[in-house]
């Protein structure tokens, strides 16, 4: 549940460093703002690979969370379009992430044709 929770907090973070790098442009200050949310979001990253992720699990739904979740909250913050085809984008990006979640899971899996083999 921890290596979850870190990475929840690794997307939160990069996606407050990305919305206010877009703040940045017209006010500075949040330039502080957005190297310790990037800062913040791979420290967390790291973490959950200690705590035994793989790079793929990780980094596939950090990614794709986060550009997920920076094209809503930019419409919601900042008025930017977001299309239908972007839409579908992000709904088609949930599949991919679970995919690649389950796909992880059952590779770490037992195999029964394995358990009485000496290496």
């Amino acid at each position: 549940m921890r290596k979850w929770l870190l990475l929840l907090a690794a997307i939160l973070m990069e996606v407050t460093a990305s919305l206010s790098l877009r703040a940045a442009l017209d006010r500075p200050a949040w330039y502080a703002v957005v190297a310790l949310g990037y800062t913040g979001a791979f420290v967390a990253l790291t973490f959950v690979l200690r705590l035994g992720v793989g790079i793929g699990v990780a980094y596939g739904i950090w990614g794709a969370s986060g550009v997920a979740l920076t094209a809503v909250m930019a419409t919601v913050v900042f008025g930017d379009p977001l299309t239908v085809l972007m839409g579908l984008g992000i709904v088609l990006v949930i599949p991919g992430v679970l995919s690649v979640e389950l796909g992880s899971q059952s590779a770490h899996a037992p195999r029964r044709h394995e358990e009485g083999v000496m290496a």
